[in-house]
């Protein structure tokens, strides 16, 4: 049973490498029958947003990835981190680091000039004599002086760090504020983590926060530390690239599980499998089997499994999806031929929306172009003959195939090609050339509002003037 959280800082908004750590930790804890746990690491008062927060909140709600525990704030658990470096002094374990800023540039420097790897010397280590005066000690902890720290990586494999590579870092500041690596180490203990999924970028701080596991005689977790994941051309993502906001996604469209989809292949795969349902991931998913390197971010391949997952789910989750970008097609008598119809081209839900209204909303303007194209000197008689076939026949005119039974006569009879009639009707219709089907739309609009709007293009002569 895995016991994983996902520990986000809320200095800026979730993006798309965060909700891929997350979801990996999520799917790891739920197929062993354990628990995932979000916590907010806000421990940085002057950086921390209040608004990131609730985005950041906002988007596990959206992707449907609730913590198994009530989330857990750092900044509540300041008497905890005291406690325990208050252990650690009166252990022997740590010690107060006297040492101004003016003596840490110039041992940097030093350091630096003699091709070192800049590091703290210890010189407090031990120190027993009479603190200077004006200085505020930061708290240091005893790392190891020699041998190596080790530790089995489920990604990158065995792992080991010279102790040289670990010097006695501080693990509080001289204001009492704990770091960044002592309250990690301590909460990912106390909060029972067996499993630690995350960047990669986080890897040199794992020996960091063994030491502070061994120091207190924690149990160590297992690490599995994921490649990043990098723009098509292999360099860092960008918010261009599409290191935006999650919640970004969901307002151009995305649907949370085509998100989810395609965020557990970037890393990880099953054979040559694309499309995976979470109970599919649940079944499938092993973080040993995360790749070693990074992976490329392609959003061709993201607009691909949204539309596939917008061609598949239901018209009534549409209609709700719907809702969020002000369109609403519930209470449409004909909502299942409207969405049938129109979610067959749509790779985002905003492009449904937009094939939606392209058919509902009555045009205001005639495409230039296609009306000069299209629109020839017999157009408009012909019009009214096809006109006339829709009033005669209006009362069998309910479906697209009835609509064709009539006007493929039409066609022969007056000796037409199909593009001569439908896109001047297109143009009556939609006000362009790129509509669906004209069986499809005239079923949808049904025949009285068609033969109103074609009438109303006559009347205007296609001219773009506004109705």
């Amino acid at each position: 049973m895995a016991i994983t959280r996902f520990a986000p800082s809320p200095t800026g908004y979730l993006h798309i490498g965060g909700l891929r750590t997350a979801l990996y930790s999520y799917l790891w804890a739920k197929k062993t029958n354990g628990e995932f746990k979000l916590r907010i690491e806000d421990t940085d008062q002057a950086r921390n947003s209040e608004d990131a927060v609730k985005a950041i909140i906002e988007a596990f709600d959206w992707v449907g990835m609730d913590s198994d525990c009530e989330v857990e704030y750092q900044s509540k658990r300041g008497d905890i981190y005291t406690k325990y470096i208050n252990q650690l002094l009166d252990e022997g374990k740590a010690y107060k680091c006297y040492m101004s800023r003016d003596e840490l540039d110039q041992l940097r420097a030093t350091q630096e000039a003699n091709k070192e790897t800049p590091r703290y010397d210890g010189r407090y280590r031990d120190f027993d004599g009479t603190p200077p005066e004006g200085i505020e000690p930061v708290i240091r902890i005893k790392a190891p002086l020699d041998g190596r720290l080790e530790f089995e990586d489920g990604v990158k494999g065995s792992m080991s760090f010279n102790h040289d590579q670990v010097d006695d870092f501080v693990i509080a500041r001289s204001n009492g504020n704990p770091t960044y690596n002592f309250v990690v180490a301590i909460d990912d203990s106390l909060m029972n983590m067996t499993d630690v999924l995350r960047g990669d970028d986080h890897l040199t701080n794992t020996p960091k926060q063994i030491v502070i596991y061994n120091a207190l005689g924690f149990d160590i977790p297992k690490f599995y530390h994921i490649p990043m994941i990098n723009n098509p051309s292999g360099k860092k993502l960008s918010k261009r690239d599409g290191a935006m906001n999650v919640m970004d996604y969901k307002s151009q469209g995305y649907l949370a599980e085509a998100l989810l989809n395609f965020l557990v292949r970037l890393g990880w795969s099953n054979g040559d499998q694309e499309i995976f349902s979470m109970e599919e991931m649940l079944s499938l998913f092993d973080p040993s089997n995360i790749n070693k390197s990074s992976s490329a971010y392609n959003e061709e391949k993201l607009l691909w499994l949204n539309a596939h997952y917008i061609k598949n789910v239901s018209n009534d989750r549409l209609a709700n999806e719907l809702k969020y970008f002000n369109c609403e097609i519930h209470g449409h008598d004909k909502k299942e031929m409207i969405l049938d119809l129109c979610k067959e081209r749509a790779n985002t839900l905003v492009e449904l929306k937009s094939a939606i209204e392209n058919i509902m909303k009555v045009p205001t303007i005639y495409d230039k172009k296609g009306s000069k194209k299209f629109i020839k000197e017999n157009t408009i008689s012909m019009l009214e003959k096809y006109i006339n076939i829709l009033e005669l026949n209006q009362d069998t005119l309910h479906l697209p195939v009835d609509i064709e039974l009539v006007t493929k006569p039409f066609i022969v009879e007056n000796e037409l090609k199909f593009p001569q009639l439908f896109q001047p009707i297109r143009i009556s219709l939609t006000g362009g050339t790129q509509a669906p089907s004209v069986y499809d739309v005239i079923a949808v609009l049904g025949v009285q509002e068609s033969i109103k709007r074609i009438k109303t293009a006559i009347s205007k002569n296609f001219d773009k003037e506004e109705i």
